[in-house]
């Protein structure tokens, strides 16, 4: 059987990104180089005969997905499946913690000036983020990263494809030390520190969409 007829049935037939290693265990013969081969030929296959599909690296795997100029015409189908949108709150925070992780609740509600629990919550429940650890502060608190359902969801090869800090507003991009509540200058504002930095949605939104602009409206 051709290598490249095996990983196609292979890619076809998944709903998630497939990595090289995985993609090989579909037969014996197959190693990765192989599969890097065959992967190389329906790549350009699939470009040079102008199929409305193509190989995209995603979460660190390979998925073949609609080509985003093609999105328009699949939403007029509701048997197509499409992910859901998340909504400019959730998007702000996801912001925050792809750029700051690891990072906790309170941190995160410091940068963002508004209570995070409920989008955190949201977050954790689309598998976009997910706890990675604990804080050395009072309680152990839990620190949240994001998973390969973020880059998968955005359509990231990897997250050192997300925009350059300097790309991005500076509350994203500068890790400043937390002086929050709980007794710490600067938490209630009586000591001379600053106040919580209010976060601009639509900055936060484009700062993690920009290379993905286009990408989340395509499907398999």
């Amino acid at each position: 059987m051709n290598d490249a007829r095996i990983v196609e049935a292979v890619l076809f037939a998944s709903d998630a990104p497939l990595s090289p290693g995985e993609i090989a265990r579909a037969d014996e013969v197959l190693d990765e180089d192989r599969v890097e081969a065959a992967l190389a030929v329906l790549k350009t296959e699939y470009d040079d005969s102008g199929r409305a599909f193509e190989l995209r690296e995603v979460a660190d795997g390979v998925q073949i997905m609609t080509r985003p100029e093609f999105a328009s015409y699949l939403e007029r189908f509701d048997t197509v499946p499409r992910s859901s949108r998340l909504s400019g709150p959730a998007l702000e925070a996801l912001a925050i913690v792809a750029y700051r992780q690891p990072i906790g609740r309170v941190e995160l509600e410091y940068v963002r000036g508004v209570n995070s629990t409920g989008v955190i919550r949201t977050l954790l429940d689309r598998e976009l983020i997910e706890a990675v650890g604990r804080g050395e502060g009072v309680g152990r608190p839990l620190l949240y990263g994001t998973t390969s359902r973020f880059m998968e969801h955005f359509g990231f090869p990897s997250m050192e494809h997300l925009p350059k800090p300097e790309e991005l507003p500076v509350v994203l991009r500068e890790r400043a030390p937390l002086e929050d509540a709980a007794g710490q200058p600067g938490g209630d504002g009586d000591d001379g520190g600053e106040e919580a930095p209010a976060l601009d949605g639509e900055e936060a939104v484009a700062a993690v969409l920009a290379h993905a602009e286009g990408r989340s409206e395509s499907v398999r």
